[in-house]
Protein backbone atom coordinates (compact mmCIF):
# COMPACT_ATOMS: atom_id res chain seq x y z
CA UNK A 1 0.00 0.00 0.00
CA UNK A 2 1.47 3.39 -1.00
CA UNK A 3 1.81 6.12 1.63
CA UNK A 4 -0.91 8.21 -0.07
CA UNK A 5 -3.34 5.31 -0.08
CA UNK A 6 -2.39 4.44 3.49
CA UNK A 7 -3.15 7.99 4.68
CA UNK A 8 -6.51 7.84 2.87
CA UNK A 9 -7.26 4.51 4.54
CA UNK A 10 -6.47 5.92 7.99
CA UNK A 11 -8.66 8.97 7.43
CA UNK A 12 -11.55 6.80 6.24
CA UNK A 13 -11.16 4.43 9.19
CA UNK A 14 -11.07 7.33 11.67
CA UNK A 15 -14.23 8.80 10.18
CA UNK A 16 -16.05 5.49 10.37
CA UNK A 17 -14.90 4.96 13.94
CA UNK A 18 -16.41 8.28 14.99
CA UNK A 19 -19.64 7.31 13.23
CA UNK A 20 -19.82 3.98 15.05
CA UNK A 21 -18.83 5.12 18.53
CA UNK A 22 -21.26 7.09 20.67
CA UNK A 23 -20.57 10.79 20.43
CA UNK A 24 -19.17 10.96 23.94
CA UNK A 25 -16.62 8.21 23.20
CA UNK A 26 -15.61 9.87 19.97
CA UNK A 27 -15.14 13.14 21.80
CA UNK A 28 -13.16 11.44 24.53
CA UNK A 29 -10.56 10.46 21.95
CA UNK A 30 -9.88 14.13 21.18
CA UNK A 31 -11.08 16.07 24.24
CA UNK A 32 -9.70 15.86 27.74
CA UNK A 33 -12.20 14.41 30.18
CA UNK A 34 -13.77 17.13 32.34
CA UNK A 35 -12.78 17.27 35.98
CA UNK A 36 -15.08 17.81 38.92
CA UNK A 37 -13.64 21.32 39.22
CA UNK A 38 -14.35 22.04 35.55
CA UNK A 39 -17.95 20.95 35.85
CA UNK A 40 -18.59 22.68 39.16
CA UNK A 41 -17.23 25.92 37.76
CA UNK A 42 -19.76 25.62 34.91
CA UNK A 43 -22.62 24.70 37.26
CA UNK A 44 -22.10 27.78 39.44
CA UNK A 45 -22.53 30.22 36.56
CA UNK A 46 -24.76 28.26 34.17
CA UNK A 47 -27.27 30.35 32.25
CA UNK A 48 -29.68 27.48 32.38
CA UNK A 49 -33.27 27.02 31.29
CA UNK A 50 -35.69 24.24 32.16
CA UNK A 51 -37.18 22.58 29.11
CA UNK A 52 -40.10 20.61 27.75
CA UNK A 53 -41.68 21.15 24.33
CA UNK A 54 -44.92 23.14 24.41
CA UNK A 55 -46.91 20.20 23.07
CA UNK A 56 -45.20 17.40 25.02
CA UNK A 57 -44.52 18.08 28.69
CA UNK A 58 -42.95 15.80 31.29
CA UNK A 59 -42.70 12.16 30.13
CA UNK A 60 -44.48 13.00 26.86
CA UNK A 61 -41.30 14.73 25.73
CA UNK A 62 -39.76 11.27 25.42
CA UNK A 63 -42.75 9.18 24.38
CA UNK A 64 -43.59 11.75 21.66
CA UNK A 65 -40.01 12.75 20.90
CA UNK A 66 -39.82 15.35 18.13
CA UNK A 67 -36.24 16.20 17.15
CA UNK A 68 -37.31 18.98 14.79
CA UNK A 69 -39.30 20.77 17.49
CA UNK A 70 -36.47 20.31 19.99
CA UNK A 71 -33.93 21.77 17.57
CA UNK A 72 -36.12 24.84 17.07
CA UNK A 73 -36.51 25.27 20.82
CA UNK A 74 -32.78 24.85 21.49
CA UNK A 75 -32.11 27.63 19.00
CA UNK A 76 -34.64 29.80 20.85
CA UNK A 77 -32.97 29.02 24.20
CA UNK A 78 -29.53 29.88 22.83
CA UNK A 79 -30.87 33.15 21.41
CA UNK A 80 -31.87 34.18 24.94
CA UNK A 81 -28.20 34.03 25.91
CA UNK A 82 -28.39 30.66 27.68
CA UNK A 83 -25.49 28.22 27.72
CA UNK A 84 -27.19 25.28 29.44
CA UNK A 85 -30.48 23.39 29.42
CA UNK A 86 -31.94 21.10 32.06
CA UNK A 87 -33.64 17.92 30.89
CA UNK A 88 -35.60 15.46 33.06
CA UNK A 89 -35.77 11.73 32.38
CA UNK A 90 -38.30 9.26 33.72
CA UNK A 91 -37.60 5.61 34.60
CA UNK A 92 -41.10 4.53 33.61
CA UNK A 93 -40.80 6.12 30.18
CA UNK A 94 -37.21 5.09 29.49
CA UNK A 95 -37.61 1.49 30.58
CA UNK A 96 -36.62 0.16 33.98
CA UNK A 97 -34.37 -1.30 35.28
CA UNK A 98 -32.71 -1.51 31.86
CA UNK A 99 -33.36 1.59 29.76
CA UNK A 100 -34.53 0.81 26.26
CA UNK A 101 -32.11 1.55 23.45
CA UNK A 102 -34.83 3.60 21.76
CA UNK A 103 -34.91 5.98 24.72
CA UNK A 104 -31.20 6.20 25.42
CA UNK A 105 -30.86 7.13 21.75
CA UNK A 106 -33.43 9.91 22.27
CA UNK A 107 -31.36 11.27 25.16
CA UNK A 108 -28.21 11.05 23.03
CA UNK A 109 -29.99 12.91 20.25
CA UNK A 110 -31.23 15.59 22.65
CA UNK A 111 -27.73 16.20 24.02
CA UNK A 112 -26.34 16.34 20.50
CA UNK A 113 -28.95 18.90 19.42
CA UNK A 114 -28.28 21.04 22.49
CA UNK A 115 -24.54 20.87 21.90
CA UNK A 116 -24.99 21.98 18.28
CA UNK A 117 -26.66 25.15 19.62
CA UNK A 118 -23.87 25.81 22.12
CA UNK A 119 -25.71 24.43 25.14
CA UNK A 120 -24.44 22.05 27.78
CA UNK A 121 -26.92 19.83 29.62
CA UNK A 122 -27.92 19.06 33.19
CA UNK A 123 -29.63 15.69 33.52
CA UNK A 124 -32.26 15.06 36.20
CA UNK A 125 -32.95 11.41 37.06
CA UNK A 126 -35.82 9.74 38.92
CA UNK A 127 -38.73 12.09 38.43
CA UNK A 128 -42.19 10.67 39.12
CA UNK A 129 -40.42 8.08 41.25
CA UNK A 130 -41.19 6.40 44.56
CA UNK A 131 -39.51 3.00 44.17
CA UNK A 132 -37.30 3.52 47.19
CA UNK A 133 -37.15 -0.13 48.20
CA UNK A 134 -35.51 -1.08 44.90
CA UNK A 135 -31.97 0.22 45.41
CA UNK A 136 -30.16 -2.33 43.27
CA UNK A 137 -32.26 -1.74 40.16
CA UNK A 138 -32.23 2.01 40.75
CA UNK A 139 -28.45 1.94 40.61
CA UNK A 140 -28.47 -0.29 37.54
CA UNK A 141 -30.79 2.08 35.71
CA UNK A 142 -28.93 5.26 36.69
CA UNK A 143 -25.55 3.86 35.70
CA UNK A 144 -26.88 2.68 32.35
CA UNK A 145 -28.40 6.08 31.54
CA UNK A 146 -25.28 8.00 32.56
CA UNK A 147 -22.55 5.67 31.28
CA UNK A 148 -22.08 7.40 27.90
CA UNK A 149 -21.67 10.80 29.58
CA UNK A 150 -19.31 10.08 32.47
CA UNK A 151 -16.46 11.84 30.65
CA UNK A 152 -18.55 13.89 28.25
CA UNK A 153 -18.04 17.65 28.74
CA UNK A 154 -21.47 18.33 27.26
CA UNK A 155 -23.10 17.04 30.47
CA UNK A 156 -22.11 19.19 33.45
CA UNK A 157 -24.20 17.82 36.34
CA UNK A 158 -26.69 15.19 37.47
CA UNK A 159 -29.62 15.77 39.77
CA UNK A 160 -30.27 12.40 41.36
CA UNK A 161 -33.91 13.06 42.32
CA UNK A 162 -36.18 15.92 41.41
CA UNK A 163 -37.71 17.72 44.40
CA UNK A 164 -36.50 15.28 47.01
CA UNK A 165 -38.52 14.97 50.21
CA UNK A 166 -36.11 14.76 53.18
CA UNK A 167 -38.89 13.82 55.61
CA UNK A 168 -39.49 10.58 53.71
CA UNK A 169 -37.43 7.98 55.61
CA UNK A 170 -37.51 5.48 52.75
CA UNK A 171 -36.32 8.14 50.31
CA UNK A 172 -33.42 9.09 52.57
CA UNK A 173 -32.37 5.44 52.98
CA UNK A 174 -32.53 5.00 49.20
CA UNK A 175 -30.54 8.10 48.29
CA UNK A 176 -27.82 7.29 50.83
CA UNK A 177 -27.09 4.18 48.77
CA UNK A 178 -27.74 5.52 45.30
CA UNK A 179 -25.43 8.54 45.58
CA UNK A 180 -22.27 6.53 46.43
CA UNK A 181 -23.00 4.11 43.58
CA UNK A 182 -23.36 6.92 41.03
CA UNK A 183 -20.31 8.63 42.51
CA UNK A 184 -18.24 5.48 42.00
CA UNK A 185 -19.36 5.19 38.38
CA UNK A 186 -18.99 8.92 37.60
CA UNK A 187 -16.46 10.38 40.05
CA UNK A 188 -16.07 13.67 38.16
CA UNK A 189 -19.81 14.33 37.83
CA UNK A 190 -21.33 16.89 40.26
CA UNK A 191 -24.37 15.42 42.02
CA UNK A 192 -27.25 17.32 43.57
CA UNK A 193 -30.80 17.06 44.84
CA UNK A 194 -33.48 19.73 44.55
CA UNK A 195 -36.21 20.70 46.98
CA UNK A 196 -39.66 21.94 46.09
CA UNK A 197 -40.84 25.45 46.88
CA UNK A 198 -42.71 24.40 50.02
CA UNK A 199 -39.76 22.43 51.47
CA UNK A 200 -37.40 25.35 50.92
CA UNK A 201 -34.36 26.20 53.02
CA UNK A 202 -35.43 24.04 55.96
CA UNK A 203 -35.61 21.03 53.66
CA UNK A 204 -32.18 21.77 52.26
CA UNK A 205 -30.74 21.87 55.77
CA UNK A 206 -32.33 18.52 56.56
CA UNK A 207 -30.94 16.96 53.37
CA UNK A 208 -27.46 18.12 54.31
CA UNK A 209 -27.82 16.69 57.81
CA UNK A 210 -29.08 13.35 56.48
CA UNK A 211 -26.27 13.02 53.93
CA UNK A 212 -23.18 13.82 55.96
CA UNK A 213 -21.62 10.50 54.92
CA UNK A 214 -22.52 10.96 51.25
CA UNK A 215 -22.49 14.74 50.71
CA UNK A 216 -23.79 16.50 47.64
CA UNK A 217 -21.56 18.70 45.53
CA UNK A 218 -24.08 21.55 45.47
CA UNK A 219 -27.73 22.18 46.36
CA UNK A 220 -30.54 23.00 43.97
CA UNK A 221 -33.07 25.48 45.36
CA UNK A 222 -36.47 25.58 43.63
CA UNK A 223 -37.85 29.01 44.47
CA UNK A 224 -41.53 29.81 43.91
CA UNK A 225 -42.05 32.09 46.89
CA UNK A 226 -42.78 35.80 47.03
CA UNK A 227 -40.31 37.45 44.65
CA UNK A 228 -40.42 40.68 46.64
CA UNK A 229 -38.69 38.80 49.47
CA UNK A 230 -36.45 36.69 47.24
CA UNK A 231 -33.13 38.02 48.59
CA UNK A 232 -34.05 37.03 52.14
CA UNK A 233 -35.23 33.59 50.99
CA UNK A 234 -32.10 32.98 48.91
CA UNK A 235 -29.90 33.93 51.85
CA UNK A 236 -31.84 31.53 54.08
CA UNK A 237 -31.16 28.75 51.56
CA UNK A 238 -27.47 29.62 51.43
CA UNK A 239 -27.19 29.62 55.21
CA UNK A 240 -28.96 26.26 55.42
CA UNK A 241 -26.22 24.43 53.51
CA UNK A 242 -23.16 26.68 53.89
CA UNK A 243 -20.40 26.43 52.83
CA UNK A 244 -21.80 24.27 50.01
CA UNK A 245 -22.82 26.30 46.93
CA UNK A 246 -26.41 26.62 45.75
CA UNK A 247 -28.06 27.31 42.42
CA UNK A 248 -31.65 28.34 41.78
CA UNK A 249 -32.67 25.41 39.63
CA UNK A 250 -36.29 26.45 39.10
CA UNK A 251 -38.11 29.73 39.59
CA UNK A 252 -41.04 31.60 38.12
CA UNK A 253 -44.72 32.38 38.43
CA UNK A 254 -47.63 31.40 36.22
CA UNK A 255 -49.24 34.01 34.00
CA UNK A 256 -52.50 32.18 34.67
CA UNK A 257 -52.25 33.59 38.20
CA UNK A 258 -50.65 37.01 37.62
CA UNK A 259 -50.30 39.27 34.60
CA UNK A 260 -47.53 38.60 32.11
CA UNK A 261 -46.05 41.89 33.30
CA UNK A 262 -45.89 40.67 36.89
CA UNK A 263 -44.47 37.34 35.69
CA UNK A 264 -41.65 39.31 34.06
CA UNK A 265 -41.13 41.47 37.16
CA UNK A 266 -41.04 38.33 39.32
CA UNK A 267 -38.13 36.92 37.32
CA UNK A 268 -36.40 40.31 37.27
CA UNK A 269 -36.52 40.45 41.08
CA UNK A 270 -35.18 36.91 41.47
CA UNK A 271 -32.30 37.49 39.04
CA UNK A 272 -31.41 40.73 40.80
CA UNK A 273 -31.62 39.17 44.27
CA UNK A 274 -29.51 36.19 43.22
CA UNK A 275 -26.82 38.55 41.97
CA UNK A 276 -26.88 40.43 45.28
CA UNK A 277 -26.55 37.13 47.16
CA UNK A 278 -23.70 35.88 44.97
CA UNK A 279 -25.68 33.06 43.38
CA UNK A 280 -24.48 32.86 39.80
CA UNK A 281 -27.03 30.52 38.24
CA UNK A 282 -30.78 31.15 37.99
CA UNK A 283 -32.89 28.76 35.88
CA UNK A 284 -36.39 29.92 34.95
CA UNK A 285 -39.20 27.42 34.76
CA UNK A 286 -39.83 27.02 31.85
CA UNK A 287 -39.21 27.86 28.18
CA UNK A 288 -42.76 27.28 26.97
CA UNK A 289 -46.34 27.43 28.09
CA UNK A 290 -48.09 24.13 27.43
CA UNK A 291 -50.93 23.53 25.02
CA UNK A 292 -54.06 21.65 26.03
CA UNK A 293 -53.26 17.97 26.40
CA UNK A 294 -49.48 18.50 26.51
CA UNK A 295 -49.14 17.31 30.11
CA UNK A 296 -49.76 13.57 30.54
CA UNK A 297 -53.13 12.90 32.13
CA UNK A 298 -51.68 10.40 34.59
CA UNK A 299 -50.10 13.32 36.46
CA UNK A 300 -51.99 15.59 38.84
CA UNK A 301 -50.01 18.43 37.25
CA UNK A 302 -52.25 18.10 34.18
CA UNK A 303 -55.28 19.15 36.27
CA UNK A 304 -53.72 22.40 37.51
CA UNK A 305 -54.37 25.34 35.14
CA UNK A 306 -51.46 27.36 36.51
CA UNK A 307 -48.98 24.68 35.39
CA UNK A 308 -49.71 25.46 31.75
CA UNK A 309 -48.59 29.11 31.91
CA UNK A 310 -45.09 29.34 33.42
CA UNK A 311 -43.37 29.74 30.05
CA UNK A 312 -41.26 32.57 28.70
CA UNK A 313 -43.08 31.89 25.44
CA UNK A 314 -46.75 31.22 24.89
CA UNK A 315 -47.78 27.84 23.53
CA UNK A 316 -48.14 29.40 20.06
CA UNK A 317 -44.46 30.39 20.13
CA UNK A 318 -44.83 34.14 20.70
CA UNK A 319 -42.68 35.76 23.37
CA UNK A 320 -43.95 37.12 26.67
CA UNK A 321 -42.23 40.02 28.40
CA UNK A 322 -40.53 37.44 30.64
CA UNK A 323 -38.40 36.37 27.68
CA UNK A 324 -37.01 39.91 27.45
CA UNK A 325 -36.21 39.89 31.17
CA UNK A 326 -34.26 36.65 30.90
CA UNK A 327 -32.46 37.75 27.73
CA UNK A 328 -31.47 41.01 29.43
CA UNK A 329 -30.20 39.20 32.53
CA UNK A 330 -28.10 36.77 30.52
CA UNK A 331 -26.73 39.15 27.92
CA UNK A 332 -26.16 42.34 29.94
CA UNK A 333 -26.11 41.24 33.59
CA UNK A 334 -28.37 44.18 34.44
CA UNK A 335 -32.04 44.51 35.29
CA UNK A 336 -33.51 47.93 34.43
CA UNK A 337 -36.58 49.43 36.08
CA UNK A 338 -38.18 49.78 32.65
CA UNK A 339 -39.74 46.35 33.20
CA UNK A 340 -41.90 47.90 35.94
CA UNK A 341 -43.85 50.16 33.53
CA UNK A 342 -43.28 53.19 35.72
CA UNK A 343 -44.62 55.53 33.04
CA UNK A 344 -47.73 53.40 32.32
CA UNK A 345 -46.87 53.24 28.61
CA UNK A 346 -46.80 49.43 28.31
CA UNK A 347 -49.68 47.33 27.07
CA UNK A 348 -51.94 46.17 29.89
CA UNK A 349 -50.72 42.59 29.60
CA UNK A 350 -47.12 43.73 30.18
CA UNK A 351 -47.79 45.83 33.29
CA UNK A 352 -46.95 44.53 36.79
CA UNK A 353 -49.16 47.13 38.51
CA UNK A 354 -52.06 45.56 40.40
CA UNK A 355 -55.13 46.97 42.09
CA UNK A 356 -55.57 47.29 45.84
CA UNK A 357 -59.02 47.89 47.40
CA UNK A 358 -60.61 48.24 43.94
CA UNK A 359 -64.09 48.04 45.47
CA UNK A 360 -63.46 51.60 46.67
CA UNK A 361 -62.32 52.77 43.25
CA UNK A 362 -60.01 51.32 40.63
CA UNK A 363 -57.05 52.99 39.01
CA UNK A 364 -57.51 53.02 35.23
CA UNK A 365 -54.82 53.58 32.59
CA UNK A 366 -55.96 56.41 30.36
CA UNK A 367 -54.76 58.61 27.51
CA UNK A 368 -56.69 61.73 28.55
CA UNK A 369 -54.05 63.34 30.80
CA UNK A 370 -50.45 62.13 30.29
CA UNK A 371 -47.54 64.09 31.73
CA UNK A 372 -45.11 62.40 29.38
CA UNK A 373 -45.74 59.85 26.68
CA UNK A 374 -49.34 58.98 25.93
CA UNK A 375 -50.69 57.42 29.15
CA UNK A 376 -51.17 57.96 32.86
CA UNK A 377 -53.27 56.29 35.54
CA UNK A 378 -56.53 57.85 36.74
CA UNK A 379 -58.68 57.63 39.88
CA UNK A 380 -62.15 59.17 39.93
CA UNK A 381 -65.04 59.01 42.37
CA UNK A 382 -63.25 56.92 44.99
CA UNK A 383 -64.21 56.05 48.56
CA UNK A 384 -62.32 53.87 51.07
CA UNK A 385 -62.62 50.54 52.86
CA UNK A 386 -61.90 49.52 56.44
CA UNK A 387 -58.49 48.40 55.16
CA UNK A 388 -57.62 51.80 53.70
CA UNK A 389 -57.55 53.82 50.50
CA UNK A 390 -57.79 52.34 47.02
CA UNK A 391 -54.47 52.24 45.18
CA UNK A 392 -52.38 50.65 42.51
CA UNK A 393 -49.30 48.86 43.74
CA UNK A 394 -46.04 47.43 42.51
CA UNK A 395 -42.71 46.41 44.02
CA UNK A 396 -39.17 47.31 42.98
CA UNK A 397 -36.69 45.06 41.23
CA UNK A 398 -33.92 46.05 43.63
CA UNK A 399 -34.12 43.89 46.78
CA UNK A 400 -34.79 45.47 50.16
CA UNK A 401 -32.21 45.37 52.94
CA UNK A 402 -32.76 46.91 56.35
CA UNK A 403 -30.96 50.20 56.88
CA UNK A 404 -30.69 51.07 53.18
CA UNK A 405 -32.02 54.42 51.94
CA UNK A 406 -34.91 54.55 49.46
CA UNK A 407 -36.41 57.33 47.38
CA UNK A 408 -39.69 57.18 45.50
CA UNK A 409 -41.34 59.88 43.49
CA UNK A 410 -44.23 60.40 41.12
CA UNK A 411 -46.20 63.24 39.63
CA UNK A 412 -49.91 63.77 40.31
CA UNK A 413 -52.49 66.34 39.27
CA UNK A 414 -56.16 66.80 40.05
CA UNK A 415 -59.40 68.32 38.80
CA UNK A 416 -61.93 69.02 41.55
CA UNK A 417 -59.96 66.61 43.71
CA UNK A 418 -61.04 65.91 47.29
CA UNK A 419 -59.99 63.44 49.96
CA UNK A 420 -56.45 62.04 50.10
CA UNK A 421 -54.07 61.55 47.16
CA UNK A 422 -50.57 60.40 48.07
CA UNK A 423 -47.88 57.74 47.69
CA UNK A 424 -46.74 55.26 50.31
CA UNK A 425 -43.91 52.79 50.80
CA UNK A 426 -45.18 49.79 52.80
CA UNK A 427 -42.54 47.60 54.46
CA UNK A 428 -42.77 43.84 55.18
CA UNK A 429 -40.61 41.27 56.95
CA UNK A 430 -39.50 37.87 55.63
CA UNK A 431 -42.82 36.30 56.66
CA UNK A 432 -44.91 38.98 54.93
CA UNK A 433 -45.80 40.80 58.17
CA UNK A 434 -46.50 44.51 57.64
CA UNK A 435 -43.95 46.64 59.49
CA UNK A 436 -45.26 50.11 58.70
CA UNK A 437 -45.26 52.70 55.96
CA UNK A 438 -43.77 56.01 54.86
CA UNK A 439 -46.00 58.59 53.21
CA UNK A 440 -45.31 61.28 50.63
CA UNK A 441 -46.56 64.83 50.62
CA UNK A 442 -50.23 65.01 49.56
CA UNK A 443 -51.67 66.45 46.40
CA UNK A 444 -53.64 69.60 47.29
CA UNK A 445 -57.40 69.53 46.83
CA UNK A 446 -59.07 71.21 43.90
CA UNK A 447 -57.46 71.88 40.53
CA UNK A 448 -53.68 71.44 40.33
CA UNK A 449 -50.92 71.20 37.76
CA UNK A 450 -48.53 68.26 37.81
CA UNK A 451 -47.11 68.12 41.33
CA UNK A 452 -44.16 66.01 42.47
CA UNK A 453 -44.84 63.60 45.35
CA UNK A 454 -41.70 62.37 47.11
CA UNK A 455 -40.78 59.82 49.78
CA UNK A 456 -37.30 59.51 51.26
CA UNK A 457 -37.03 56.72 53.81
CA UNK A 458 -34.76 54.13 55.39
CA UNK A 459 -35.83 50.49 55.31
CA UNK A 460 -36.67 49.59 58.92
CA UNK A 461 -35.15 46.79 60.96
CA UNK A 462 -36.38 43.43 59.74
CA UNK A 463 -37.59 44.73 56.38
CA UNK A 464 -37.10 42.40 53.45
CA UNK A 465 -39.58 43.85 50.94
CA UNK A 466 -41.41 47.03 50.08
CA UNK A 467 -44.45 47.93 48.02
CA UNK A 468 -45.11 51.28 46.37
CA UNK A 469 -48.75 52.44 46.45
CA UNK A 470 -50.30 55.27 44.47
CA UNK A 471 -53.41 56.15 46.48
CA UNK A 472 -56.47 58.29 46.01
CA UNK A 473 -59.44 57.88 48.37
CA UNK A 474 -62.53 59.83 49.37
CA UNK A 475 -62.06 61.64 46.10
CA UNK A 476 -65.22 62.95 44.39
CA UNK A 477 -63.12 64.50 41.63
CA UNK A 478 -60.40 63.08 39.39
CA UNK A 479 -56.62 62.65 39.83
CA UNK A 480 -53.89 61.27 37.61
CA UNK A 481 -50.45 59.78 38.38
CA UNK A 482 -47.51 59.53 35.98
CA UNK A 483 -43.71 59.21 35.78
CA UNK A 484 -42.98 57.08 38.84
CA UNK A 485 -39.39 56.46 39.97
CA UNK A 486 -37.89 54.23 42.67
CA UNK A 487 -34.31 53.82 43.83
Amino acid sequence: MTSTRFRAYILTFSFLLCMVLPVSQAQAATTAAPTMADRMAAVKVAKSLNYYPSDAGWSAMWTNFNATRIEQDMAKIAALGADNVRVIVFPQAFGYPQPKTEYTEKLRKFISIADAKGLTVKVTLFDWWAGYTDVANSVTWAKAVLAPYVNDPRVIAVEVKNEFQPNDTAAVTWVRQVIPAIRAAAPAMPLTLSVDGATGAAGMAKIKAELTATPLDYYDFHFYGNSERSLAEIRKAQAAVAPSPIVIGETGVSSAVVSEGEQAAYLARVFRAAKEAGVGSVSPWTLNDFSTGAIPSNSIVSTLPAQYKFGLYRANGTAKLAASVVRTAWTTGTMPNSFLNLGFEAAEVDSPWRENQPQAGAGVVTTDMPRNGTKSIKFAGTTRTSAGLPSVVTAPITPVQAGYRWRAESFARGINATGTTEMSLSWFDVNGKWLGQNLSNRLPAGNTTWTKLVIEATAPAGATSVQLHLKSGDNTGTVWFDDVAMS
